[in-house]
């Protein structure tokens, strides 16, 4: 195509509600990113939660978020996105402001007669339901609002937004810590709050090309249970999640370690943002250049083990340039393989069951939260007390290995035969 002839073709091959609904998602990228680097902390510092109930507490906010859109889709689909826009951005505005208003002396009256584990719990559970709306309703957004020659750009564009927030969202927080921990959710909620209005004047529900038939929820449980079935799936599946465990201890280990040995004051949610997110952003066009002719396998294998050194790295001598470089090499790492993913699954599922695979993709993510976050929290709080926190860096280098370990056995013993021919 003509280079005159490209900005009115990519005008026209994006209907004016994919704008909308990417520009929302990265105020609810930028909302949630933000809260989450400061997460442990405040429930530490402010609520006066232990390490080991800050992450428990961690584990069931992060993994309800990334296990309950496979089941909020089916009602997105059936409400509508607009409305389900409304209900999630609605509930996630009051989420965060409950969250936050807990640590508000304005509100010491109100939440002195409850139990605020309990209270603060089902604030958790409330939020993680509203944002389980986001992800489905954005990306069935992008669907139908773009056409065959702009989808995979339209995705693309919805990726680099999802990691905009994640450097947006913890820069604002970083500036805002300086009132107090608790006033990063009020931005949030305000964040989520204008949200609301942005869908109900902007957002406009486009008809795919063709109406698919939505399934039931319980046709998405008994689906669960198909998935469950496949063991090489499952394994495959597990083994991510292995993956994912050390990578959402930068939302843990990271902002404890800074503040309790190398400054209190050390702005901890730039070295995680600007580190991880930032690092996507500005390099993965290269890094999918240079690996693109390596065989599915051999890159995510590779990219386990580059997205190991992490806490290799930091090990050596925990500093900030330090956690840094090791924040850099797992996203290095998770450029490497996270294009593949997708592909991978396609090759382990069963004819006639393409869709049903993909829609658990991102179970590995929950599973890491439910259990990984916990853990993390526990370990720091355990090796903190026994006066050795290097064993933090033990413990989770063994991780990586481990996941990167089990990869390589899986590809060896369980990956499907023709995957082991190099892609064309």
């Amino acid at each position: 195509m003509p280079l005159s002839q490209r900005p009115a073709s990519l005008r026209e091959g994006f209907h004016p509600t994919f704008w909308v609904a990417n520009g929302m998602e990265l105020f609810e990228r930028l909302a949630y990113y933000g809260q989450q680097i400061v997460f442990v902390i405040y429930l530490r510092n402010n609520l006066g939660y232990t390490e080991s109930e800050s992450g428990a507490l961690s584990g069931i906010f992060g993994g309800m978020i990334y296990l309950l859109p496979v089941l909020a889709g089916t009602l997105a689909d059936k409400w509508g996105f607009r409305r389900a826009f409304t209900i999630a951005f609605s509930t996630l505005a009051f989420g965060y402001f409950a969250i936050g208003s807990m640590g508000m002396g304005a509100f010491a009256g109100i939440y002195g007669g409850h139990a605020p584990y309990w209270l603060l719990l089902s604030f958790l559970i409330l939020t993680a339901f509203g944002g389980s709306f986001i992800k489905p309703s954005v990306l069935g957004t992008v669907a139908v609002t773009t056409t065959e020659s702009t989808k995979s750009l339209g995705f693309a564009v919805y990726y680099w937004l999802v990691n905009a927030g994640a450097i947006i969202g913890p820069t604002i927080a970083t500036f805002v810590c300086n009132f107090g921990n608790q006033y990063v959710y009020l931005v949030s909620a305000l964040s989520c709050l204008a949200m609301v209005f942005v869908n109900l004047i902007l957002y406009k529900e486009v008809q795919g090309p063709a109406a698919e038939v939505t399934e039931s929820l319980g046709k998405k449980i008994a689906n669960l249970f198909v998935v469950l079935a496949n063991f090489r799936f499952m394994i495959f599946l597990l083994i991510y999640a292995l993956y994912w465990i050390p990578f959402w201890q930068e939302f843990i280990v990271v902002p404890y370690y800074i503040t309790d040995y190398i400054d209190k004051n050390a702005p901890y949610q730039l070295v995680q943002s600007w580190g991880g997110a930032g690092a996507i952003i500005l390099f993965q066009l290269p890094v999918n250049r240079l690996t693109r002719k390596l065989p599915t396998r051999s890159a995510i294998l590779l990219g386990f083990v580059v997205s190991s050194l992490i806490w290799v790295i930091i090990g050596i001598h925990p500093s900030i340039p330090m956690f840094v470089a090791g924040i850099v090499a797992f996203s290095i790492g998770e450029m490497i393989q996270a294009p593949r993913y997708y592909e991978y699954i396609s090759t382990i599922a069963p004819p006639g069951q393409q869709g049903l695979f993909q829609g658990y993709a991102f179970l590995p993510i929950a599973i890491s939260r439910f259990l990984g976050d916990p853990v993390g929290g526990w370990l720091y709080q355990t090796s903190k007390a026994m006066g050795k926190p290097e064993y933090v860096w033990y413990a989770l280098i063994g991780t990586g290995v481990a996941a990167a370990l089990c990869m390589w056995l899986y590809n060896m013993f369980l990956a499907p035969k023709e995957e082991a021919q190099p892609a064309a």
